[in-house]
């Protein structure tokens, strides 16, 4: 189930915004995908991030995907629970298993999302 609150990306991407802040991290889509997930690399906090640039990795048993930020800003939190724990991705991808926060620098590109209606037209297309 895609929940109908977030936005999300072609990447495989979810993004929670709300006010200033954005919570980010994988799809259900894209951790099944995966496979069981290993290891999670996540950006810093303070780093500067470009929306759709790759800002760290995801490996699991099966193979690597590099993780793309949706939105533009400053990385102000990470989810230390799915460094220690990347099972938890895995587990619950849209609660716990979320990876970074960031403090948008340009709200504008939240439009160019896909609301949850429209990614799960596209993953039904790949």
């Amino acid at each position: 189930m895609t929940p109908e609150n977030l936005l999300y990306n072609k990447e495989h991407e979810w993004v929670n915004a709300e006010d200033n802040n954005a919570v980010i991290g994988i799809t259900d889509y894209a951790q099944d995908a995966l496979g069981d997930i290993v290891y999670v690399d996540l950006p810093q906090v303070g780093q500067q991030v470009k929306a759709g640039e790759a800002i760290g990795e995801i490996e699991s048993v099966k193979s690597t995907a590099e993780l793309h930020t949706p939105v533009s800003g400053k990385v102000v939190e990470i989810n230390q629970q799915a460094i220690d724990s990347p099972e938890i991705v895995n587990e619950k991808p849209y609660d716990n298993g979320w990876l970074f926060k960031v403090e948008l620098s340009n709200h504008s590109e939240l439009d160019d999302l896909m609301k949850a209606q429209a990614y799960e037209k596209y993953t039904k297309e790949l």
